[in-house]
């Protein structure tokens, strides 16, 4: 475990000693402080890792120096592993606490409505922050003015009770990771560990409980829904399991397994929270109803997020054609869910050069009378698209190897580009990029990358 990881999560934490003086002489040791603050908690080896890490990760999780997407990535992970805990540890109060409530506290003071409770919102971040800074249990000393207010009454919408089938197998799992923890300990500063055993409160926690109740944030978790009560499963026989054959259902690699269309921004705006981020409307020819659209100007649209601001010009993202990538896994980026991907072109990097995003960047285009929607397709790697490309298996990360511009500044693909499509029995000329409509192009970068 890398020790500035950890005098980071709590350098210039003057929260800690203003609420806890018994800690001054706990030094900076996580388990010995966590012991000193809440001395009623018992903490395992695991427990002892599990604060380690969270530490850690408070120390990035809202860090202004970090890429957006890996900051998205990290705040909903934490939503999610707070889904179903009380505290970071399950049901345990720790300085990883504390120290998260420190790093985030002035972050979510600063979002909107929908950033907290919107239906991408971060629900169980803001339960657990308001919580913290006001149950009995951690007893902080924050002034009134300065604590993160939480109005039940502006909760924007509730999300779905957590699936009780889904949260039984999960916890399985986890318990079965817990048996290995100690061995799994070097893992160190990823966001979600594998959680120890939920245990029972003590006397002092089961009184804090009911105290909590009493906040702002215990109202929004019970408008967010607890989780129920649930039976032990009888356990069943176990049935032998039938011997596995080598997978032959997997597609071949090719670039017709990644769902290119053309797209119609309607709309682009700056990210609210993000400088280097552009939200586009797009629509790209989804039918009503399906996941992850919802409807502008009477058109199913996609919200999509690119890291383009700063590069294009606000005003070329407005009313154009594009072409989209729609079937990676969505993700939220700075509390926005995006659904699909814009194609641009950028100079090739030569060996050993760091990519600095300093453009230039060009928009790939379509034909002028493509349609939104239309399918967009490498000449000779025609196929039907994935539903979903799934991340494991690194589809899309190998083929947009290949992505490029020709000399006449069209689109195309390179399979001799793709180290997993060298021993390919296909043609190894490069296959342009097009719709029936034509080729797709970009306004004058040849040689370059496309992603």
């Amino acid at each position: 475990m890398a020790s500035t990881g950890l005098e980071n999560g709590l350098k210039d934490l003057s929260l800690i000693k203003d609420s806890y003086p018994q800690a001054i002489e706990a030094g900076s040791d996580p388990s010995k402080l966590s012991t000193a603050i809440f001395p009623a908690a018992e903490y395992s080896s695991t427990d002892k890792t599990e604060i380690e890490q969270w530490l850690i990760t408070s120390n990035h999780i809202a860090s202004s120096s970090e890429d957006s997407a890996k900051t998205a990535e990290r705040l909903s992970s934490l939503n999610t592993h707070l889904s179903t805990r009380t505290t970071l540890l399950g049901s345990k109060p720790s300085v990883a606490d504390v120290a998260m409530y420190a790093k985030l506290a002035p972050v979510v003071r600063g979002w909107s409505d929908e950033q907290r409770t919107g239906e991408q919102g971060y629900h169980h971040i803001v339960r657990f922050l308001d919580f913290v800074q006001n149950a009995p249990l951690f007893s902080l000393k924050v002034a009134e003015g300065e604590k993160l207010n939480v109005d039940p009454s502006k909760v924007v919408s509730y999300p779905k009770p957590v699936d009780q089938k889904a949260e039984k197998e999960r916890k399985k799992k986890e318990k079965a990771a817990a048996a290995g923890a100690n061995t799994a300990a070097a893992a160190g500063g990823a966001v979600t560990t594998a959680a120890s055993k939920d245990v029972q409160q003590d006397g002092e926690n089961a009184q804090s409980s009911k105290k909590e109740k009493k906040s702002a944030g215990d109202k929004v978790a019970e408008a967010v829904g607890a989780e129920a009560p649930t039976e032990k499963k009888q356990k069943k026989d176990k049935q032998p399991k039938p011997q596995k054959n080598a997978p032959a259902a997997d597609k071949p690699l090719s670039p017709s397994l990644i769902d290119l269309r053309v797209g119609h921004i309607l709309k682009a705006v700056k990210h609210p929270e993000a400088d280097s981020l552009f939200v586009s409307t797009i629509a790209c020819g989804d039918p009503p109803g399906t996941d992850n659209t919802s409807e502008y100007e009477g058109k199913i649209v996609r919200t999509v997020c690119s890291g383009l601001n700063g590069l294009i010009p606000l005003e070329d993202m407005q009313d154009r054609k594009i072409v989209a990538v729609c079937n990676l896994k969505p993700v939220k980026m700075r509390g926005i869910h995006s659904a699909a991907m814009v194609l641009a072109a950028s100079p090739r990097l030569a060996p050993g050069e760091e990519d600095k995003h300093a453009g230039p960047v060009e928009l790939v285009d379509p034909p002028k009378d493509a349609e939104a929607g239309e399918r967009v397709y490498f000449e000779g790697w025609e196929g039907e698209p994935d539903g979903q490309l799934n991340p494991k298996k690194k589809v899309w990360d190998y083929c947009q190897a290949g992505f490029c511009t020709t000399g006449g500044k069209e689109a195309a693909f390179d399979p001799t580009a793709v180290e997993q499509l060298k021993d390919s029995e296909k043609e190894k000329s490069v296959a342009k990029l097009r719709t029936k409509q034509g080729l797709c192009t970009v306004p004058t970068l040849t040689g370059a990358t496309i992603r």
